[in-house]
Parts: C-alpha cells; sequence; structure tokens
C-alpha cells in the first residue's frame, strides 16, 4: 500500500522534523487566535460604550513575548501585567515595540516599589492603596521616571474581604489627600476594585461595582475634578461593568487565552 503504516518508526531526523512543524502550526494558530480575539473583545466593548471612551487594558501576564507583539501588531498598545518581575523582564525585552504602555495591575508591597518604578514605558500604576506604598513609589519614580508625573489609581476593597489588597471605602479620601500633600509625581487619575469572584449576575448589579462607583462620585467631589476614571471589569463581565460605568476594562483570557501556569 502507498498509505503511511502508522506503526512504522519515524527516523529521528523525520521526528524532529515533524515536531517543528507542528510547533509552528501551533503559533500560526495561537497568533491567528489573538488577532480575531482581539476583534471580538473590541466589538464588544463598542456595542456597549456609547462614548467610545474606555480604555481596553489586554492582561497579558504569564504571556510570551510573542503574543504581546502579535496582539501590538493587530494595533493594540495598552497591556497590563501583575507580577513586577515578570513586567520589568518585558518592558526592557520589548522596548522597540516604540508607543506600548505598560500598567500594573497586581498586588503591590512597600518593598517592590523601587523595582516597579524601573520599567520602561510605564504608563500608570492601578494598584496604590495605602500611604507607605504611596510614598514607596512616589520616592522611586523621582529616581527613575525621569522627571514625568506617574498616574496612578487608588484600589478599593469594595468587598472588605481580609485577603484582598485595596484601601477601605472610608479610608480612600485620606489616601488621595495624603498623595496630594506627600506625593509630588503622582497622580491621581482613578479609582479601582477587583471585587468578590464568582457573582451572580441574576441576582442585580454587582455590589462590589456599586460601591466603587460611590467612592468615585465621592472623590470626585472631593477632588473637584469630574474627569476621574473607573476601572472595573475583567475577562468575565467587562461588558455588564461598562453598562454600569466603567471607563477602564482588564481582559486577559478572552484575547490570549487560559493564562500559563508555570
Amino acid at each position: 500500500s502507498s498509505g503511511i503504516n502508522a506503526e512504522w518508526p519515524l527516523r529521528p531526523g523525520r521526528k524532529c522534523m515533524l515536531m517543528r512543524n507542528l510547533l509552528l502550526l501551533r503559533k500560526m494558530s495561537s497568533v491567528s487566535a489573538i488577532r480575531s480575539n482581539l476583534v471580538n473583545v473590541k466589538k464588544e466593548i463598542s456595542e456597549v460604550d456609547e462614548e467610545g471612551k474606555v480604555r481596553l487594558v489586554a492582561v497579558s501576564k504569564t504571556k510570551p513575548h510573542a503574543d504581546i507583539e502579535e496582539a501590538y501588531n493587530a494595533g493594540h498598545r495598552v497591556f497590563g501585567e501583575n507580577y513586577i518581575n515578570e513586567l520589568v523582564e518585558k518592558s526592557q525585552a520589548l522596548a522597540h515595540l516604540n508607543e506600548i504602555q505598560w500598567r500594573f495591575i497586581g498586588n503591590l508591597q512597600k518593598k517592590n516599589c523601587s523595582k516597579l518604578s524601573t520599567c520602561r514605558n510605564l504608563s500608570a500604576v492601578e494598584t496604590v492603596d495605602s500611604e507607605k506604598v504611596a510614598k514607596a513609589l512616589n520616592n522611586g519614580w523621582k529616581r527613575n521616571g525621569n522627571g514625568n508625573t506617574l498616574n496612578i489609581f487608588i484600589q478599593v476593597n469594595t468587598s472588605m474581604e481580609e485577603q484582598k489588597s485595596g484601601c477601605l471605602p472610608n479610608q480612600l479620601l485620606q489616601l488621595a489627600d495624603f498623595i496630594a500633600s506627600e506625593c509630588d509625581v503622582l497622580c491621581v487619575k482613578g479609582v479601582m476594585t477587583i471585587g468578590a469572584f464568582g457573582y451572580d449576575w441574576s441576582q442585580g448589579d454587582n455590589p462590589d461595582f456599586i460601591e466603587l462607583l460611590k467612592c468615585h462620585k465621592m472623590l470626585c467631589k472631593h477632588l473637584d475634578c469630574a474627569t476621574l476614571e473607573i476601572s472595573m471589569g475583567m475577562s468575565d463581565d467587562f461588558c455588564k461593568a461598562i453598562k454600569m460605568g466603567s471607563t477602564n476594562v482588564r481582559v486577559g483570557s478572552k484575547i490570549f487565552g487560559a493564562r500559563n501556569v508555570t
């Protein structure tokens, strides 16, 4: 028979070639999927973002450089990372992407602020939640920020879970005042929450999002600033968050696929 017998052993060279081709096909499939996913997510956003003001943060944590470059080449510019070491490494390796904008969206501790401030093309930190973190970030940015101001969001623990980062709602104004008076290279641009996971939307609007909207209104009045942003909503609920008023959504798996676990 001219067909291939599945039981025939493959020569080592032939096997290596087939493996390389398989890996190439998988990479091409991943690249195609990222472009397609971006189009779909942006379409979903456009359907609920009446004024076209919502920022899409493509969350690329654990994803390889090639995936980020593919999203960049497809026209996207704003990327979010959760881990400082990974963010700094990627910002250096991908510095040739001149228009890339990095946003840090992970848990931030005082001891890590100095390293975070070395990130290239850092456009915002969305998880400032205490005076000590704000001051440490301010000091780091003074050394490494080339004289520029760093935009930050104040993270609010709207679900009031002990394991969650974020200041409590009743601490928000005090923290904002501290940043305004003591952190001369930081600029408060908005509020952010993660909220409780697995909320059942059949019960109505997410109470964590409702609480953040209250915090946003309170902070806008306190600072006499109507342009503060609202960062809430991720892959599972970004459209609902936008309908409630979010101006900044953080979407990862719907763009890049399931998170890589090492």
